[in-house]
């Protein structure tokens, strides 16, 4: 028999059960530590909020400090100093907007762009591992059940229509 949580009305689900936030949690387990792999693959070049930044500006384009302080649930002083690192170690280009200059624009230079595809692939290949001990019936559930909860996140869909026409690099 499920265990239930305190029915809570969130989104379009009426009762969340602890076996459904449980699955959840073991299933962020197993893709925290793909995450972390690939992280740690690069040594100390970033942090896993850098990390979390330069992913942030790569699928949604360049962003401001509010958007990325907003991205990570931080205060903008902390930030600021995360995109500093980031613009001090080349990975993170800061433009200031001509009309006011408190207003700047974050996006990722070439070396971003490559860190980012870099660790992107390590998980890649991570994640095949995974996949291809399930069968093709088990591995449509998951895509689909991982579609929704991460749509529900508010994670943007990292391709876009024009990715078709011209893939990323």
């Amino acid at each position: 028999m499920p265990r239930t949580t305190k029915p809570a009305k969130v989104g379009r689900s009426v009762a969340l059960t602890a076996d459904q936030i449980d699955a959840v949690l073991r299933a962020s387990r197993a893709l925290v530590g793909v995450a972390a792999a690939s992280i740690a693959e690069l040594g100390d070049v970033v942090t896993i909020p850098q990390f979390r930044v330069l992913v942030m500006i790569d699928t949604r384009g360049p962003l401001n400090l509010a958007s990325v302080a907003d991205g990570l649930d931080v205060n903008p002083s902390n930030a600021s100093r995360i995109c500093d690192r980031l613009i001090r170690a080349g990975f993170v280009n800061r433009d200031e907007a001509a009309v006011d200059r408190r207003n700047i624009s974050l996006s990722l230079t070439r070396d971003g762009r490559q860190l980012v595809r870099k660790v992107t692939g390590h998980r890649r290949r991570a994640i095949g591992r995974i996949l291809s001990v399930m069968s093709p019936e088990e591995r449509d559930a998951v895509v689909a059940a991982l579609d929704v909860f991460a749509g529900a996140a508010g994670e943007p869909n990292e391709y876009t229509p024009l990715d078709v026409m011209w893939p990323p690099a």
